[in-house]
């Protein structure tokens, strides 16, 4: 899991971290084993602020040949919208994302092609299961 301290509306919260993510991490880590930054500067400090983690996250999208318009926070967004596809119950996306209410965090069902049909699966199930 990975702590979150002070993130969006300055609240803590645990998220999993993929066991693949950890092993990138770590070896990162392991290159120059910074006690306090993950990412830290040549001079040692912390290397990012907001606007130099936006820079390098267009600058990742455009090397990447994606020309729709997104922001960091789009990575939230689209977590969030995985999760759900991915049948991810909707209270435990609420508390990853650290919504106080499941009004919140409800924007998220909006429908998709991938939602559509895993619904139309479901009520095929359902049907196949009554009447054989």
């Amino acid at each position: 899991m990975l702590h979150v301290v002070q993130g969006k509306g300055s609240k803590d919260r645990y998220v999993p971290l993929p066991d693949h993510t950890l092993r990138l991490l770590r070896h990162l880590w392991a290159t120059h084993r910074n006690p306090e930054w993950m990412f830290p500067a040549r001079n040692g400090l912390a290397a990012f602020d907001e606007s130099a983690i936006q820079k390098a996250f267009q600058a990742a999208l455009h090397e990447s040949g994606i020309n729709k318009a997104a922001s960091v926070h789009t990575l939230r967004h689209s977590y969030a919208t995985h999760l759900l596809e991915a049948g991810v119950d909707l209270r435990i996306i609420q508390v990853y994302l650290g919504h106080a209410s499941p009004a919140t965090t409800a924007i998220y069902t909006h429908l998709t092609s991938v939602t559509e049909t895993q619904v139309n699966q479901r009520i095929n199930q359902i049907h196949a299961d009554l009447w054989g």
